[in-house]
């Protein structure tokens, strides 16, 4: 059965429903391009506003799964966890809870995305690593994912096409923070990878696409529903974006920074572990999937299997190994940027606030991330942060540091950058890192 989208974008544009046949066709029909692109965009934006009800939400990520094909795992030994983050700036816990996850034995089929909006992707940050392939074909994938335990890849044409075409569009077309296309777009994916958990950092705050704690605990609680409704085991940690996760954003920055946790490093400035926040969170995360695989009685024994994998150098070699099978990649050629610049205290006092999101979107125009959905990045971008919030600072001393290979942006830049940045005369409220889980 055909429909006419002008008829149906105006009915959501007004607030009505679609039956699940009409999101299908929504769906297959943009897909083949019998949809355009300036409909679906404005059926997008009619989404934004009104909404969408918890069934067609369900009928929107069917539709995205049903458009392309499936893993089937079923065959491997033990239970299938992802995790999935939401976004923010500077988040690369992925490329620790995989190699932590490998290390404990636990299967992660990664199927990842690139940078939507002010937000990273775990594909731009690994394909900065010289010689890293993220292309796969589903054998390589699947064969990875059974001998190594981890393995990350982009979609492929038959892997929810519906979902790559759409992610896109939504990038350049400021439809990303809607609750039921973030939904769809997240769970088709991963209901497409075959899984038997799913562990969710659903991120709030000024540098997350949902503002505040209600909202995210809207969209975890969404998520988790349709997760549960498919068979999975699904955790959802609540976790703020309020300012950069860790010491680096960017993408060979943060693969760098990564790189060190593995390695057991730390990068202490004024007496504070400037990866203690990467680390922290992934050890969260990934405690959270081993629980979810059954393997050990409470949190407190998965975090302990986790951090041995970390202290014994077991996560390590697991990272290492993924960069040879999905290589060979040499990971002491990360990139480095020709030109930097630093940011500096105009007064003294204490960091008050940072409007992460505006920090985001000034990686963007030093090259990190993408204004257009076909444009190409600097793998070397990146900012490099010396305070968090509620440290101490005095006039002079260096807030953060920018560099990129391109200093065109540079005087523009540095303006995003202080102006997100306020110095206060006393410290805010504490700003905890994990807020809230939601589990079985």
């Amino acid at each position: 059965m055909s429909y006419i989208p002008a008829e149906l974008i105006n009915r959501k544009k007004r607030g009505g429903r679609h039956s699940p046949e009409e999101i299908g066709w929504i769906i297959s029909a943009f897909t083949r391009g019998e949809f355009k692109d300036y409909q679906m965009a404005a059926w997008a934006m009619a989404v934004w506003f009104s909404g969408m009800t918890d069934d067609e939400i369900s009928a929107l990520t069917m539709a995205m799964l049903q458009s392309g094909s499936r893993f089937d795992f079923s065959g491997l030994k033990s239970a299938r966890v992802d995790k999935h983050s939401t976004g923010g700036v500077g988040d690369k816990t992925s490329l620790i809870i995989g190699p932590l996850l490998a290390a404990c034995e636990v299967y992660m089929p990664m199927i990842s995305g690139r940078g939507l909006g002010h937000t990273g992707g775990t594909l731009d940050k690994l394909e900065s690593i010289p010689g890293f392939r993220v292309n796969l074909s589903r054998e390589e994938f699947e064969s990875h994912v059974a001998r190594h335990y981890f393995a990350v890849m982009g979609q492929t044409a038959d892997i929810c096409p519906a979902d790559k075409k759409f992610y896109a569009l939504r990038d350049v077309t400021s439809t990303v923070d809607s609750l039921p296309l973030i939904c769809a777009s997240i769970m088709s994916k991963k209901l497409a990878e075959d899984l038997t958990a799913q562990v969710l950092d659903v991120k709030f705050g000024s540098g997350a696409l949902m503002k505040t704690l209600d909202e995210a605990r809207r969209l975890a609680r969404a998520l988790k529903s349709i997760g549960e409704k498919s068979g999975l085991r699904v955790t959802a940690v609540i976790t703020s974006m309020n300012q950069p996760l860790g010491r680096f954003a960017g993408n060979a920055v943060e693969v760098f920074e990564c790189h060190e946790i593995l390695q057991g490093r730390t990068c202490v400035v004024g007496g504070r572990d400037l990866y203690e926040p990467t680390r922290e969170l992934s050890i969260t995360l990934a405690a959270h999937a081993v629980l979810l695989t059954g393997q050990v009685r409470d949190i407190h024994a998965a975090r302990e299997q986790v951090i041995e994998q970390l202290r014994s150098g077991a996560a390590l070699r697991a990272f290492e190994r993924l960069l040879q099978y999905q290589g060979p990649a040499d990971i002491s050629r990360l990139p480095q940027a020709k030109q930097s610049q630093e940011v500096r205290a105009q007064k003294s006092g204490f960091v008050r606030s940072i409007k992460t999101e505006a920090m985001g979107l000034a990686l963007i125009e030093l090259g990190a991330g993408r204004k257009t959905s076909d444009a190409q990045i600097d793998p070397s971008a990146g900012v490099e942060m010396f305070l968090h919030l509620g440290d101490e600072v005095k006039a002079g001393n260096p807030l953060c540091r920018f560099f990129s290979n391109d200093s065109s942006a540079f005087s523009a830049v540095e303006k995003m950058m202080r102006d997100a940045i306020e110095i206060g005369d006393a410290p805010p409220v504490a700003d905890s890192l994990i807020v809230e889980v939601l589990a079985d």
